[in-house]
């Protein structure tokens, strides 16, 4: 018996032992565990690292671009969904089946399959590079390719195709701005993207998203242009045709109300020219971005601003020549287009007598002319909003010599843009202040910010007389049958591109114009580049006259403007308004400024 109990104690302890033993070994083991982890996790091996990377995944909500509309809202650009495809090259097996099977049920051939995968072989994503059709869509959702899945991307939609195309712009793969409004506006058409992270099981299911893993996106502001999309088409379809009619390279048409500053409408058409396929591809706002001479229809400035200085009276008679030209006070020889004597300071607006103007232009200043200049704005971007605006050019204060002052007087020796003469031009539309232009909507006079450039009672004589231009002098053919105007033409000689110089055979015809001329809505520009005089008259009042006229006749009725004119028993048409003091002078056949 005490042997036996011996045993048994012996037994007991050595089971004691290896209990111990094996506890502590356990112990040792359960404690190497969360080592392991912590070590895995300060320095994780690359398989480690991918594993652990593939176990999230971050995503962005889709969020839409802001609208353009024109300013009866009428959408000119959206966005919308559509549906892409790309590769995951990890799960494709051969390349060339999967090229066949693409081929089969997209149309995409097995070679550009193969140009896209080439190099590509170890991402995750490489996108196919159209959009789908709805039948495209619809093949691969039927009859899944494995390694080939559909994804939701924003498309921008241009729903009025070419019209305002040059304003509009276009966007970019990225879905950012490249041109037009689309790139001027971007800051506020642009959408901001959330984030969205989801942890995913082995098996690439979501879990669960963390708190901080959820950023929600922002869509763009929708933009409300002042262009109006109905004048816009009229006025790029009657610019077409003009431009085809009269041969030429192209041509520019502005409309402006001069009660708001809103740019109405701005038509653009280039048919020819070594740089006519690169301005339509870039978008290029002609109108803002190229200045042109404007001839003629800048005297109206200067005759105004000479009248207001009392430097000249509408009644007083200027010794203009009777023929062969005026010959300045430093030998600079003036020529007319047509010569008519001894004429009234309103006569020389009225035939656009160069030699007139010149006359009065040393009666002023070097000072005065170049105040003007400034005041008007021209030298100095209009801040309208139109891309690639520039400031024209304008002679310098240094350069600025006697030759410099009469050219300006009739409008040579500057250039300025269509989006500067029509903004000047506002002030005889106006009580002689100039408004600031935008491409914005602006339905009301709030945020209009005007500039006193004439007192009213001149701006308002000089509106006259321009309405005398359109019965007696260059504009007759621009007349309106139902629209009482006022306006100006001009014919400037192009520049040569190289050597200096001027085309004796080129021009730049133009002709601007108000309506209707006791209360103007509407202050229209058009230019017409290099017009074949082959085919007719080069000058503005026969090429661009016609244009701004159709253009006004369609517009005023548009905007509910009656009209104020009122056929006489002759056929002709008188103003039906109130009457207005005007100077005594017969009319004369028109000199085809």
């Amino acid at each position: 018996m005490k042997n036996g109990a011996q045993t048994q104690v012996r037994q007991c302890q050595r089971i004691r032992g290896w209990g111990f033993l094996c506890l502590l070994f356990c112990s040792a083991l359960l404690l190497t565990i969360p080592i392991r982890v912590i070590w895995l996790q300060q320095s994780p091996s690359e398989p480690l690292q991918a594993s652990i990377q593939r176990s999230s995944s971050r995503s962005t909500p889709l969020v839409r671009r802001g609208d353009v509309l024109d300013c009866r809202g009428r959408v000119l650009a959206t966005s919308s969904v559509g549906r892409r495809a790309f590769i995951d090259p990890s799960l494709v097996d051969d390349p060339l089946i999967l090229g066949a099977e693409l081929h089969q049920a997209i149309g995409l051939s097995g070679a550009q399959v193969q140009r896209l995968l080439a190099g590509r072989l170890h991402r995750r994503y490489v996108a196919l590079p159209n959009l789908l059709e709805p039948w495209q869509v619809q093949r691969l959702e039927g009859q899944p390719i494995a390694g080939v899945f559909l994804e939701a991307v924003p498309v921008r939609r241009y729903p009025q195709h070419l019209d305002a195309a040059s304003l509009v712009g276009m966007v970019g793969q990225e879905h950012k701005g490249l041109a037009g409004i689309e790139y001027v506006l971007e800051r506020d058409l642009q959408a901001h993207n959330g984030r969205l992270e989801t942890y995913r099981d082995a098996a690439r299911r979501p879990m669960w998203v963390p708190p901080s893993g959820f950023e929600p996106g922002m869509d763009g502001r929708d933009v409300r242009l002042s262009i109006d999309l109905v004048v816009q088409r009229y006025a790029e379809s009657r610019l077409t045709q003009a431009i085809k009619e009269l041969g030429a390279a192209g041509g520019r048409l502005i409309v402006i109300n001069p009660e708001t500053g809103a740019i109405v409408t701005v038509a653009e058409v280039q048919t020819h020219g070594p740089d006519a396929p690169t301005q339509q591809r870039l978008h290029r706002v002609r109108s803002v971005s190229d200045p042109y001479e404007p001839g003629s229809t800048f005297k109206p400035f200067v005759w105004a601003a000479a009248t207001s200085a009392g430097l000249a009276r509408s009644d007083e008679v200027l010794s203009t020549p009777r023929a062969v030209g005026h010959r300045t006070s430093f030998g600079r020889l003036i020529r007319d287009a047509h010569y008519y004597g001894p004429s009234t300071w309103r006569k020389v607006l009225v035939k656009s007598l160069n030699s007139g103007m010149a006359i009065v232009a040393e009666r002023m200043s070097h000072q005065s002319m170049q105040h003007l200049v400034d005041q008007l704005g021209f030298g100095k971007i209009s801040g309208c909003g139109l891309p690639g605006e520039t400031a024209g050019l304008v002679t310098s204060v240094q350069d600025w010599s006697n030759y410099t002052q009469t050219s300006v007087a009739m409008g040579h020796e500057i250039a300025v843009t269509p989006v500067q003469m029509a903004r000047a031009f506002c002030a005889f539309a106006r009580d002689g202040s100039m408004p600031s232009v935008t491409i914005r909507d602006r339905t009301h006079d709030e945020g209009v910010v005007t500039t006193r450039i004439f007192d009213p009672a001149v701006a308002q004589l000089t509106r006259d007389i321009m309405h005398d231009v359109m019965n007696e002098g260059t504009g007759r053919r621009a007349r309106s049958t139902h629209y009482s105007m006022f306006g100006k033409t001009g014919t400037a000689q192009m520049p040569k591109k190289e050597g200096g110089g001027y085309h004796q055979d080129r021009y730049i015809s133009s002709f601007i114009a108000g309506a209707p001329l006791q209360e103007p809505k509407l202050v229209v520009l058009c230019v017409i580049e290099d017009p074949d005089k082959s085919k007719g008259s080069h000058y503005g009042g026969s090429t661009a006259g016609p244009v701004v006229r159709d253009l006004i006749d369609f517009t005023l009725p548009y905007l509910g403007v009656a009209p104020d004119l009122e056929p006489t028993s002759k056929g002709t048409t008188n103003v039906a308004s109130v009457g207005r003091a005007r100077g005594a002078n017969s009319p004369s056949r028109e000199p085809g400024h």
